[in-house]
């Protein structure tokens, strides 16, 4: 798995927001990815990043959502990804 992704999961929002952020410091991209009932959870870590913390430093360049087929019986399961893009400090 690429560096630059952020697989949200059952862990508190300012855990993955925290990691996006250094993710951003280092790379100035992120992609920010869950599935099922984390997608929520994805969704707020993506507005804690850009609104608070970055404050309109940061930009969210797509949002793609979709169908994943797991498990045995085979279930669909929805999935989401957030592409944000900006750099800590920097003015865009």
């Amino acid at each position: 798995m690429p560096k630059d992704v952020i697989l949200v999961g059952k862990k508190p929002v300012m855990s993955y927001a925290m990691a996006a952020l250094m993710q951003l410091s280092n790379s100035g991209t992120i992609t920010i990815k869950a599935r099922g009932r984390a997608i929520s959870r994805a969704v707020d870590v993506a507005e804690v990043v850009s609104k608070r913390f970055l404050s309109g430093n940061a930009v969210v360049e797509s949002v793609s959502i979709g169908t994943e087929t797991v498990g045995d019986p085979p279930k669909n399961v929805s999935i989401i990804e957030i592409k944000i893009s900006g750099k800590p400090g920097k003015t865009q």
